[in-house]
């Protein structure tokens, strides 16, 4: 099969017309997929024409007074992405690794990652998760800081908040909310890095792949693999595919309140995880270390959880 894209009339993108990297509206992701022209640039010696960004309004965009997971989940971040893809619209497409689904198509690959930048949660509004007042009203729509802030703070008040971050900390200033949670990533992207109050992993566990940037191309595209090959950070895509393959044997929605971190120390990984009830009531929380090619280490760490799991939490994960 021919990839339009890819060997069209010998046709080449970033050779023989710009390569074309699609991306989400929104300040952050335009933020991260300039990152991805820079690096494509700096790693092919490229002319900064021969790479174009075809800006994309995703379903998870347009709709700011629900939670994605009662509406669709994380595909509403990809699926206008991955239309694109398959139609030869965009080369390849740029995503917070977070919020792609586990389970992809096989005619999709995810070709390249960034470095990881900061996976701490970042919390706005306080110096702390002590220092909130009693029964504070606290803005998330993840499941995941929800129900570790409940397993912190049984008082607080968590309801929904949505909207890019300029929009979230705005219903900090006017005293919507007492106080968030952020990615200290994408605030760094957003040359926010001054604001907030990092949480330590001791307390609460990033999701699983945040502060990645993944790069996503068709997987019969040889030439564009070979090309995004050259800007993947060889840890940090070890270290996510770790933690996605821990997401999948659990079979995890955006409902599942799971906190990971894998890191990379040589040929040696350390996966830190843990699974939650959505009240914070119940949590269970264990480290394995393993080495670089012990594909069924992050499944065992899964089941490991689920085995000291209630009836009630791992009915979370019975699906």
């Amino acid at each position: 099969m021919t990839n339009n894209n890819d060997n069209k009339a010998k046709i080449l993108p970033g050779t023989d017309r710009p390569l074309l990297i699609g991306t989400r509206e929104s300040p952050l992701a335009m933020a991260q997929a300039n990152m991805v022209a820079a690096a494509l640039l700096s790693a092919h010696g490229w002319r900064s024409d021969q790479v174009e960004l075809v800006p994309i309004v995703a379903s998870g965009d347009k709709v700011q007074d629900r939670a994605l997971a009662d509406i669709g989940g994380k595909a509403l971040w990809t699926k206008e992405l991955d239309w694109a893809l398959h139609e030869g619209k965009i080369d390849c497409a740029v995503h917070s690794m977070k919020d792609v689904e586990t389970l992809r198509p096989d005619s999709l690959i995810i070709a390249a990652m960034l470095e990881r930048a900061d996976t701490h949660d970042r919390l706005i509004g306080a110096d702390s998760i002590d220092d909130l007042p009693q029964g504070a009203i606290v803005g998330t729509a993840s499941p995941r800081r929800k129900a570790q802030l409940l397993g912190l703070r049984s008082d607080l008040d968590i309801r929904l908040i949505r909207g890019n971050v300029q929009t979230r900390l705005s219903k900090i200033e006017n005293g919507e909310y007492a106080a968030t949670l952020l990615a200290a990533a994408g605030l760094l992207r957003l040359d926010m890095d001054d604001i907030g109050t990092d949480i330590p992993h001791e307390i609460m566990l990033p999701a699983p792949a945040q502060g990645a940037i993944g790069v996503e191309t068709l997987t019969e595209s040889s030439h564009l693999r070979g090309l995004l090959k050259e800007i993947s950070h060889p840890a940090t895509f070890r270290a996510v595919m770790t933690e996605r393959a821990f997401l999948k044997e659990l079979s995890a929605d955006c409902h599942s309140p799971i906190g990971a971190y894998a890191t990379v120390d040589g040929m040696s990984i350390k996966l830190d995880a843990k699974i939650c009830l959505p009240d914070g009531s119940e949590s269970i929380r264990k480290v394995s270390q393993f080495d670089v090619g012990d594909v069924e280490a992050p499944a065992l760490l899964a089941r490991k959880l689920l085995g000291e799991a209630s009836a009630e939490l791992k009915a979370i994960f019975d699906k």
